[in-house]
């Protein structure tokens, strides 16, 4: 045995005899040599440590047949690690697909803003330094009726500063049915004690009612923080105490009240037939201090943590020497304020913001959109799957309306010579990557969130799905 993997090892081609090979000769035209010489490194290792294993045949130690592996390796090593991906999931709000999609009209403005110089801190009028949140200000306080607002670069960062600022070395009433935790492990507890104050738990999980927080109130009391559960819902006997009551509360012992709302909408969702969701602006109307909220979630525009209140307690917040440390930069200010410009009329915001859009869509709309989807794939000669057109449900994603179905239009690959793990792992290895979900064994294309100019792409990777050969692993027309 030990005889034949060491025949098999002398088989391997040398670097130099494969460096000399005219197709990898040619990769060197367009690739740097580093990058070649790493993916024939890579490969010959593989190689040998399959060998090595007793798990290679004679025949895929053909210099042609490393030099195609060495030439999809290279191709690989060249692709950046950041890149485009297909959503066809379903969710909107997708945390790990990047969440919100931009507006078209945010992103004509990129290119001036992000390859030129800014006013970024510069103020035109008086001709001195300025300051980078007069940028989105005034927008928050026009479309919300805030006091005062400034921006960081995400909401946990908001509520991190905003305690450091407002509590720290003092002590937080907030109630035990709120002790979150979101994507990440972020949770309600750790941030409270990294800002340094002190969290006065009081209810319990389902129940907690006004004199809970009344009876905890003391002399270091600095704030009474009330958590919007955004990505889940207790049911049942449950009670929590009416926002406008706690900030009665509040007020009645000079103690402000602070808001997570996490999502953030300035939209009525039940206005579009959704569950209700407490909007910004009626969280400042009903008098609380300060409210924090995500920017690229409900808001649809890119990440950032959006403070807003009185003009008091947002001035203090933002003096602190961390926002230095938490601010953010130029393209996302410029994204979010013309992702909010669009809000001025709602109508527009819904056509015109991406994750507005795709939220809203009609079951109408997204039928059409997979018969459109299907006539674009057309008929599949293939023993590999069939595809059928079912109703299903899309999620909105990114801890947001947890309890929303979102009835939707389902293109199914139905397995028959690959499954459904195998369908879902080839599209995710297309160019560029088609993310999908398997449910009920199936494989699951949901129109909603694919773009208008995906789906063409998305058609082409169905038919080369039909095309692939599980025993070769290349297309049957390859073979």
């Amino acid at each position: 045995m030990a005889d034949q993997r060491q025949a098999l090892f002398r088989k391997i081609p040398s670097v130099d005899v494969l460096l000399a090979h005219p197709r990898i000769e040619e990769s060197l035209v367009h690739q740097p040599r580093v990058l070649v010489i790493r993916a024939i490194h890579e490969i010959l290792e593989t190689l040998r440590a399959t060998i090595q294993k007793n798990a290679v045949s004679e025949e895929t130690l053909g210099t042609d047949t490393i030099v195609e592996d060495i030439i999809i390796r290279i191709e690989q090593l060249s692709m950046p690690s950041l890149r485009n991906v297909i959503n066809a999931t379903g969710v909107v709000v997708h945390t790990n697909l990047g969440r919100s999609l931009l507006a078209e009209r945010v992103l004509e403005k990129f290119t001036p803003l992000a390859g030129g110089y800014s006013n970024l801190e510069y103020s035109l009028e008086q001709g001195r330094r300025g300051s980078r949140y007069t940028h989105v200000e005034y927008l928050l306080k026009e479309l919300t009726g805030a006091e005062a607002g400034m921006v960081v670069n995400n909401n946990a960062a908001a509520v991190l500063i905003a305690l450091e600022t407002l509590a720290k070395g003092k002590e937080v009433v907030v109630s035990r049915g709120q002790l979150v935790e979101i994507g990440g492990a972020f949770r309600i507890p750790d941030v409270m004690r990294k800002s340094g104050a002190t969290m006065v738990e009081v209810g319990t999980t389902n129940k907690t009612h006004l004199k809970d927080y009344e009876e905890a109130i003391g002399p270091d009391t600095a704030l009474l923080l009330k958590v919007h559960t955004s990505n889940f819902q207790i049911v049942g006997f449950t009670e929590e105490v009416p926002l406008p009551d706690l900030v009665n509360l509040g007020r009645k012992h000079d103690i402000p009240v602070m808001e997570d709302l996490g999502s953030g909408c300035l939209l009525d969702f039940s206005n579009y037939g959704m569950i209700r969701e407490p909007t910004v602006q009626e969280s400042l109307e009903q008098g609380v201090g300060v409210v924090t909220f995500s920017g690229d979630k409900l808001l649809g525009g890119p990440q950032a943590g959006i403070i807003l209140g009185q003009k008091d307690l947002v001035t203090a917040v933002r003096e602190n020497q961390l926002n230095r440390a938490l601010r953010i930069d130029k393209l996302t200010l410029l994204a979010l304020e013309e992702t909010l410009r669009m809000y001025r009329d709602p109508q527009r915001a819904i056509q015109d913001i991406p994750t507005l859009r795709m939220i809203c869509a009609s079951h109408e709309a997204l039928s059409q959109n997979a018969d459109r989807l299907n006539a674009l794939i057309g008929d599949l000669d293939t023993e590999n799957f069939s595809v059928e057109q079912i109703d299903g449900d899309s999620k909105v994603g990114g801890g947001a309306l947890p309890l929303q179905k979102l009835k939707t239009r389902l293109l199914s690959l139905v397995p028959a010579r690959l499954s459904a793990q195998k369908m879902e792992e080839r599209l995710r290895y297309n160019t560029p990557p088609v993310i999908c979900r398997v449910e009920k064994d199936r494989l699951m294309l949901d129109v909603r969130t694919i773009q208008e100019s995906d789906f063409q792409t998305v058609a082409q990777a169905v038919r080369d799905l039909a095309q692939f050969n599980p025993e070769t692993g290349r297309s049957i027309k390859e073979a």
